[in-house]
């Protein structure tokens, strides 16, 4: 799966919106040096040694089935011909992307992942997406159909969910701080100032959104989950899957197991430390059962007045869906209610969108609607009857027919007076918006309406049965607009750092018989003698002389040996990279 091929169109990935084709980028295939090649293969041979003890069996049976290499950084498109056969597909993005668009792509059974590789210092853990977390922690597993479509089914669910402005700002926040770290040469006061806004925003004790909930979840199954029981659990979780050192540390007793339930949703995480503690799911199916629980505390099914707060508080384009189906979008910014905390009108401002079933309506687009859209909802006062559940007869009695001057009030005080120009119906036949000339609206002395305004399309509807973010119609709005605050780094070499690129190409190009620059005995004099501060090459030779020449595998582990000594840090990196290669021999022999 070396090198670029030809992009061969995928059809998910042609269906995908506009908005979510912004975020896709060339994979670059060619940028990965051999240093990245070889901290690819040093998890990957890690991972499948020890993962095969302690991860779900679906693990290993998705690494086979989805083509992932142990020895080389996947190619994008060779990813995308095998997962075609599983009905999912692979795009690049460029670090992390906003939540709703991440998980928007999962419903459309898109695996996003980020295809910038982590570096080597940071080879056990990385805070930022890299290839490593998406495609060798995420990939394999979707191979499970159970776990597959509770993936889809949280894609389709978690973009609708409602974000707040502090999420907004915490998506910037941990974006940023990712990118730092992963930056070489960061200065240590720019990571604690990013580090400290995180802690900031994360130490606000704001009421958590619906979004902030359901990463909550998110993370706590699809990024860190465990499933089994908690006395004896196995990972399927991602980010523990490409996490060599949180793969073992999780599963010791120093690492609460909990059973899995809905309450997860309101434990938080902290994105740049271990975890203590991790939930349990009896099967991937059970995922699902949680995840519906919690939808249907979501104003994706409940609506009402607690589901339009939530959009006028996030500032940001959403859809309500009144009782017609009839369903506006826009950045909604006011409403009206009744005693009984029931809306009784609403208004967004600037473009604004009218759709049915998320097809948007003919002539009420924004170019119709540029500057806002607002309606009273409701029963009609004395007759207790919302036009809606009128008969026809009920419609002509009450003058609800085109070319008739009307006035008539809602229950709640709302008046209406205008000429009805002509209604708009549902493919049922029920009536869903009645557009008038000549109108006014008026609560109390509030004129919500004047005739100088244009026509009034009154939104027929007694209530707001849903509420969710982003447009109910994609095509309704330009959203390829996306600009973040921080672009991921692109890192530049200096002349010793290129030289080390050619001694690990060097030993790769020998593993595969092909012809290299150096030889083993050449590769390992430079590095001793100028790339002291490298430990992973050395392991390289000495997989590849190990049980070929005894004395200068000798040689290499007595050096290696040294390293330990003189890096402390990583002396269990340099260890289990010994125990894998001593361990495979032991096998090749058996």
């Amino acid at each position: 799966m070396s090198g670029l091929v030809d992009i061969e169109s995928n059809p998910l990935i042609d269906r995908l919106p506009p908005h979510l084709k912004q975020f896709i980028k060339p994979q670059n295939y060619e940028d990965y040096t051999p240093v990245n090649h070889a901290v690819w293969r040093y998890v990957m041979r890690k991972n499948v040694a020890s993962l095969s003890k302690v991860a779900h069996k679906s693990y290993l049976e998705g690494l086979q089935k989805t083509g992932i290499s142990i020895e080389e950084i996947p190619s994008m498109y060779g990813m995308n011909r095998i997962l075609k056969e599983i009905g999912w597909a692979a795009v690049a993005v460029d670090g992390f992307i906003p939540p709703n668009a991440f998980m928007e792509f999962q419903a459309y059974n898109i695996l996003v992942i980020a295809s910038d590789i982590r570096q080597l210092e940071n080879i056990e853990y990385t805070p930022a997406p890299d290839i490593i977390h998406e495609a060798a922690g995420h990939a394999p597993i979707i191979a499970n159909p159970d776990y597959a479509e509770y993936l889809r089914r949280f894609g389709k669910i978690g973009c609708k969910a409602i974000s707040s402005k502090k999420d907004y700002e915490m998506y910037e926040a941990v974006r940023l701080l990712s990118i730092l770290k992963e930056a070489p040469n960061t200065k240590p006061e720019e990571i604690e100032e990013a580090e400290e806004k995180v802690a900031k925003l994360q130490n606000r004790k704001d009421e958590p959104s619906e979004m902030a909930l359901i990463r909550n979840l998110h993370w706590w199954t699809v990024e860190y989950g465990l499933i089994g029981t908690p006395e004896n659990p196995k990972i399927y979780g991602a980010g523990l899957l490409s996490s060599i050192g949180e793969s073992e540390w999780c599963m010791t007793n120093q690492v609460k197991k909990l059973p899995y339930a809905p309450e997860a949703a309101y434990q938080d995480f902290d994105i740049t430390k271990p975890q203590p503690q991790l939930y349990v799911t009896p099967d991937f199916a059970y995922l699902s059962q949680v995840l519906e629980e919690f939808a249907n505390t979501m104003a994706l099914r409940k609506g009402g007045h607690r589901g339009l707060a939530k959009l006028i508080e996030s500032n940001n384009l959403g859809t309500i869906e009144l009782s017609t189906g009839l369903q506006i979008s826009g950045v909604f910014t006011r409403m009206l209610k009744n005693e009984d905390n029931e809306v009784i009108y609403f208004e967004t401002e600037g473009p604004t969108a009218l759709s049915f079933r998320e097809k948007e309506l003919i002539n009420h687009g924004v170019d119709f609607h540029p500057n806002g859209f607002r309606s009273p909802l409701g029963k009609l006062k004395g007759i207790n009857l919302a036009i809606e559940n009128m008969s026809p007869r009920d419609l002509k009695a009450y003058h609800f027919y085109d070319g008739e001057y009307i006035e008539f009030e809602f229950e709640s005080g709302i008046t209406v007076a205008g000429n009805n120009i002509t209604g708009m119906r549902n493919i049922q036949g029920d009536l869903i918006l009645i557009q008038f000339s000549e109108c006014t609206v008026k609560y109390k002395d509030e004129y919500l309406f004047k005739p100088e305004w244009g026509t009034f399309d009154l939104a027929v509807g007694k209530e707001i049965v849903a509420a969710f973010s982003g447009p109910a119609d994609d095509y309704s709005f330009d959203l390829v607009n996306h600009k973040t605050t921080s672009t991921t780094f692109k890192p530049t070499f200096t002349d010793k750092e290129k030289e080390l690129h050619r001694l690990y190409q060097s030993v790769r190009n020998i593993r595969e018989g092909k012809d290299s620059d150096f030889s083993l005995e050449g590769v390992f004099e430079i590095l001793k003698e100028t790339h002291k501060e490298d430990w992973l090459l050395a392991i390289e030779i000495y997989e590849l002389v190990y049980d070929r020449e005894p004395s200068f595998a000798a040689k290499l582990l007595s050096y290696l040996q040294a390293q330990q000594l003189q890096k402390p840090k990583i002396k269990h990196l340099i260890e289990s990279g010994i125990q894998i290669i001593q361990q495979q021999a032991v096998e090749n022999i058996l």
